[in-house]
Order: structure tokens, then C-alpha cells, then sequence
């Protein structure tokens, strides 16, 4: 890691800041990492994938940005989900941004046909991760003077379907523990919202849908700056479930 640096600047308006994000060696966490890279940001960049990872590494040093890879799996390593916090903080002196984009749909299938493996998986995924992250990052956000924090969501919630009990069932308690915690930050300088970005053309989503074309939907590039807008310096939106779709 290196010493941030610099002054921000229209253009560059997060230069200065360090940026976590999870789930980012594809799909929206890729080009999210090049969208607040290119404003500025440090990235520290998680995922399962190291090879990933270094081809995000490679997107956002081609456009002069920086990035540190971690290689983690959110599932089983919660350990090490809960030193993140510290770990950035003595390494850089700070975090301001976090954004939980990585996420786990497993299979869809029946409520009642639900195996307790894949229900741990999605919920260690897209809840308990999202929980030890909050845990981990509460403090150095708090402290930053433009704290942000961001959670991928899914329309799912507001519009449920049969066979996505599991998922589904995730979002939600995703979005009433993210809430309930930025209604306990509210009146300080962290601003934590949650961004359903709709239908976009991920490896998720053609799991879900195989027989739909990927070029006939949203790329992750198209959604990306609406999710960093959530992370600039000047976003007053607070406690907000953002829904593109």
C-alpha cells in the first residue's frame, strides 16, 4: 500500500479517500472499482479470485489509478473480514468508503426444498458478511469526515418470486440491518444508503435467466456511476434504499 496523497479535484473528487469493496474481481464490483478509482480513490479490492483481482488491478493501473488486492472469502474467513477495519486504518490511516457489492444466489429452488448448506452460503454471503463488515468498518468510517457506505440490494425484496425464497429472504434482512444501522449514524458525517442497480448483465444474473442475452440488458460499466455517486464527498442521501430498475 502506499501514502494517499494529492488534492481532489472536480474531476478526481475522491482523491485522498480509500475505498473497501468486496465481490470486486467481476461483473458490477470490477467496473465499480474502475469507476472510484478514476475519481480517485485507493482501492482495496476483495474476492474469492485472485486472477480476478489482478485483471480489475490491471483495468484500473491502465488508467493510472492504484489498487490493493485481497484475496478473501467472505464465507469462511470471517476472521479476517473482522481485522479489515484495523488493518486499512494502520496501513493507510484511514477508510472512508465501503461498498458490499459481493453477493451469493446459490440455486433457486422451492422454500421447502432449501438445503442448509446453500442457505448458510447465501446468508453468510449477502447478510453475515454485510453485519462483520459493519462491525469492522463502523469506527474508521466514523471518523473520516465524508464516511460512506454502500450495500448491493435486489428488487427481489419488493418484489418476490417463487423459487427466490432464499435470496430473497437475504436482501431483506440485508436491508433492514443496513437501514436500522444508518438510522443509529444518522446526524454525523457517514452517509450509508443501499443501491439496487436493477437488471444488469452479471454472471449472477445469467445464472438466474441462461436463456436471456447478456446484450440485450445493462453492463455492469452503465450502472457503476450511479453507485459511486452514492460514494462522493457531497452525497446528502442518507438511510436510502436506491432502486435503478
Amino acid at each position: 500500500m502506499t501514502e494517499q496523497s494529492g488534492t481532489a479535484t472536480s474531476d478526481r473528487p475522491l482523491t485522498g479517500r480509500v475505498a473497501l469493496l468486496t465481490g470486486a474481481s467481476r461483473g458490477i464490483g470490477a467496473a465499480l472499482a474502475v469507476e472510484l478509482a478514476r475519481l480517485g480513490a485507493h482501492m482495496v479490492l476483495t474476492a474469492r479470485s485472485q486472477g480476478g483481482l489482478e485483471e480489475t488491478d490491471d483495468a484500473i493501473r491502465a488508467q493510472g489509478g492504484s489498487a490493493t488486492l485481497l484475496p478473501l472469502d467472505l464465507l469462511r474467513e470471517g476472521e479476517k473480514i473482522d481485522m479489515l477495519g484495523p488493518s486499512i486504518v494502520e496501513r493507510f490511516g484511514r477508510l472512508d468508503i465501503l461498498v458490499h457489492n459481493a453477493g451469493a444466489l446459490n440455486k433457486l429452488t422451492p422454500v421447502a426444498h432449501i438445503e442448509p448448506r446453500d442457505w448458510n452460503e447465501v446468508m453468510g454471503v449477502n447478510l453475515t458478511a454485510a453485519w462483520r463488515l459493519i462491525r469492522t468498518c463502523d469506527p474508521p468510517l466514523r471518523a473520516s469526515d465524508a464516511g460512506r457506505a454502500v450495500f448491493l440490494t435486489s428488487g427481489r425484496v419488493a418484489r418476490p418470486k417463487p423459487y427466490w425464497g432464499m435470496y430473497g429472504a437475504a436482501k431483506a434482512g440485508l436491508e433492514h440491518l443496513v437501514t436500522t444501522w444508518a438510522m443509529e449514524v444518522a446526524g454525523g458525517a457517514l452517509k450509508v444508503n443501499l443501491m439496487d442497480p436493477g437488471v444488469v448483465a452479471t454472471r449472477m444474473r445469467a445464472q438466474a435467466m441462461p436463456g436471456e442475452d447478456p446484450a440485450s440488458i445493462p453492463q455492469p460499466a452503465e450502472v457503476a456511476p450511479a453507485i459511486a455517486a452514492l460514494c462522493l464527498p457531497g452525497e446528502t442521501r442518507h438511510g436510502e434504499v436506491v432502486r435503478l430498475g
